[in-house]
This record gives C-alpha cells, sequence and structure tokens, in this order.
C-alpha cells in the first residue's frame, strides 16, 4: 500500500528548507484542540443522553409490561419512537462535525494524486469552515503556481529555441565547410550565446527576487547622479537613432541606502524600452524627484507609441511582450522584482499614440525584515 509522507518519518523532500517539520500550525494548534474539546463534549454529552433515555426506556418498558393494560402497546411504541429519535439526532449531530473532515481528506488525496483542482465546501463548525477556507486557498495558490510552472517552461523553450537553432546552424555550415571560420560568423555565435547567457541570467535574478532571496548591496546613493550617468550611458544610441534624451533629476535630493547597482539596473531596463519604442523626432526623459515619506521617485517617460489598454495590466508579467518585440519579455518583471525588493512600488501608465510613463519610488528607510547585505 502507498503511504504518503505523514506515514514517514523524516522531512519530505518538498518541504521548504526554513520551515519546522512536522509543522507546528501556529494558530491552528489552538483551534485543533478547540475542536477536538467540542467534539469530544458533544459526543460524551450524546452518549450519557441516550444511555439515560435508555435506562428510562427500558424501566417504562417494564412498568408497562407490568400493567398490561389495554393502553401499554401504545405506550411501549411511544418509547421505542423516542428512543429511535434520540439515536438520529446523535448520529446526525456526529455527522455535521465528521462528514466536513472527510470531505477534508477525500480532496487532500485527490491533490496528492495531481488533481490541484480539488476544492471543499465551506461547512461545519467555524473551525472546520476556517479550515475548509484556507485548504480552498492552499490549493487555489497551488493550482496557479502549477499553471504559472508550465508556462514558464514553454517559454523559455521558446526563448532558449532561436539562439540555438541559430547557433547550431552555424556550427554545421562552419564543420560541413559552407561558412568560412571567419570573424563575422564566429561573431554570429557568440552574439548568439550571449543571449543565451543573458536569458540565464535573468532568469536566475527573477528567481532570486521572487523567492525573497536576491541579495541587495545597499550603501547611500545619490539617485540623481546615478540617474544622470544612466542617461549619459544611453546618450550615444539616443543620438543615432534620432531620439532627444533628457534628464531632470534634482541635486538636493537626499542620498538614500539602496544597492546602485540594482537601481541602475531598473533604470537602465526602463531607458531601453523607452528608446527601442520611441520614434525618430521623439523624447524620452529622465527624472529623479523627492518622493513620499522622504523617499525617491525616478521615472522614465517617452513619445512613443504606447501600451494598449488591455495590455497595460501585464507589461510586468514575465515573458509578457508586444509582438513586434525582439526581447525575451523579463526586463520590466525583473525591474518590478528590484525594486519590489527595496521595498518600493512601480506602475506605469500610458496614453496611446502619446507615450509611456513608467514611475517608480525607494523609501528611505530599509524595509523592515532587511539584513545588511539582503532584503
Amino acid at each position: 500500500m502507498r503511504r504518503g509522507w505523514h506515514g514517514r518519518r523524516g522531512r519530505p523532500p518538498w518541504w521548504p528548507e526554513n520551515e519546522p517539520f512536522p509543522p507546528q500550525g501556529g494558530q491552528w494548534r489552538p483551534m485543533r484542540r478547540r475542536f477536538m474539546r467540542r467534539v469530544l463534549l458533544f459526543a460524551t454529552g450524546a452518549m450519557l443522553v441516550f444511555l439515560a433515555v435508555l435506562a428510562v426506556a427500558i424501566a417504562a418498558l417494564l412498568r408497562a409490561f407490568e400493567l398490561a393494560g389495554p393502553r401499554g402497546g401504545w405506550l411501549v411504541a411511544l418509547i421505542l419512537a423516542a428512543g429511535f429519535a434520540v439515536v438520529v439526532f446523535a448520529g446526525r449531530g456526529l455527522r455535521g462535525f465528521t462528514a466536513p473532515l472527510g470531505d477534508l481528506i477525500d480532496a487532500a488525496g485527490r491533490i496528492e494524486g495531481g488533481d490541484l483542482s480539488a476544492r471543499v465546501q465551506e461547512r461545519g463548525p467555524r473551525e472546520v469552515r476556517s479550515l475548509a477556507r484556507a485548504f480552498n486557498a492552499m490549493s487555489s495558490r497551488l493550482e496557479t503556481a502549477e499553471e504559472q510552472r508550465r508556462h514558464l517552461l514553454a517559454d523559455v523553450s521558446h526563448e532558449l529555441r532561436t539562439p540555438l537553432s541559430v547557433v547550431q546552424g552555424n556550427l554545421e555550415a562552419l564543420l560541413d565547410g559552407v561558412y568560412p571560420p571567419d570573424e563575422p560568423h564566429l561573431r554570429t555565435i557568440l552574439d548568439e550565446t550571449n543571449v543565451i547567457s543573458r536569458l540565464v541570467e535573468d532568469l536566475r535574478t527573477l528567481s532570486l527576487a521572487e523567492a525573497g532571496a536576491l541579495a541587495l548591496h545597499r550603501e547611500p546613493t545619490d539617485l540623481a547622479a546615478l540617474a544622470r550617468e544612466t542617461t549619459g550611458a544611453f546618450a550615444p544610441q539616443a543620438e543615432q537613432a534620432g531620439v532627444s534624451l533628457e534628464t531632470a533629476a534634482s541635486s538636493e535630493l537626499a542620498a538614500i541606502d539602496v544597492d546602485p547597482v540594482r537601481v541602475r539596473e531598473v533604470l537602465t531596463n526602463l531607458v531601453a524600452n523607452a528608446l527601442r519604442y520611441t520614434p525618430r523626432g521623439g523624447r524620452v526623459q529622465v527624472e529623479a524627484a523627492p518622493g513620499g515619506e522622504g523617499g525617491v521617485a525616478l521615472s522614465v517617460t517617452d513619445t512613443g507609441a504606447g501600451i494598449p489598454p488591455e495590455a497595460l495590466g501585464r507589461v510586468f508579467d514575465r515573458f509578457y511582450k508586444s509582438p513586434e518585440s525582439r526581447g525575451a519579455g523579463l526586463g520590466l518583471a525583473i525591474a518590478k522584482q528590484l525594486v519590489e525588493a527595496h521595498g518600493g512600488t512601480i506602475s506605469a501608465s500610458s496614453d496611446p499614440g502619446r507615450g509611456t510613463h513608467v514611475r517608480f519610488t525607494l523609501p528611505r528607510e530599509r524595509p523592515s525584515g532587511a539584513d545588511d547585505g539582503r532584503s
């Protein structure tokens, strides 16, 4: 017979390393004790009532037989009916306690078998309803995570297929003598391997950030200077594209405690996107201004084509990109995770045909629970 991990000793392989096993269950342990006490009290009370009624019924039956009057049969039938009603009432009460637990056990078995759509009806005592609600939330999150995993595998395989095909095709052509082993053909292979390497590094950064394990090397940083430096690095690209690249950074901004490399990465992603979608003759502006509660707000505004309303809510999703985009669709997703790792927020607004505005804020104080070198 197949046994689950609850029937074995030791930590199961899928159990989180930072969680104790077996689980201690902060709020569920007292709730479980209260529930078991209620079940025990109800079952004990029902049994005592049943025994009392049974004793009275037996005594009444004996007395009725002694009287042996014309109404003795009716009295016996009435006493038997009362005893039967007590048994039915006690059984229904116990079933009201145990049936929801049976539903949970069945649903847990379905999830163990791979059916992550299993849900249970919220019924029974308050504690059981709370347990059912938490179970449904857990199974819903598991189902969502599994769906995201499938999409992630499909997206990664799709993004890797093109550069790998280019590398494979060029190497086969070099081996067959179709292409000479000169710099242009070797450069093509190198460029595609750089694409693969960048995709792998982006996925690593994104996974660390989503898991809350991304190391942040914080130090007092002048974000106005950082904004000007980042904009300056894109000046040749903007000039070549015929786009005006401007910086509006207040020199009075106080230095705040952030990871300058990660913040530069966010700003670089935003400026690169803005330049990519702004036509010749357009304008991209990078601004650094005071944010709320002593923080700093940085924004990138362009006069490009804008983002359709139906796509605006998905621009920070992994692998989401416009049909004409050549990227992997990870830049804005990484930017969002890096900003949130600092305890900040990021948002996007757009007027189709007129441009897009992306703004993120970084708090002056570290978020609670942030350690040196890690957030």
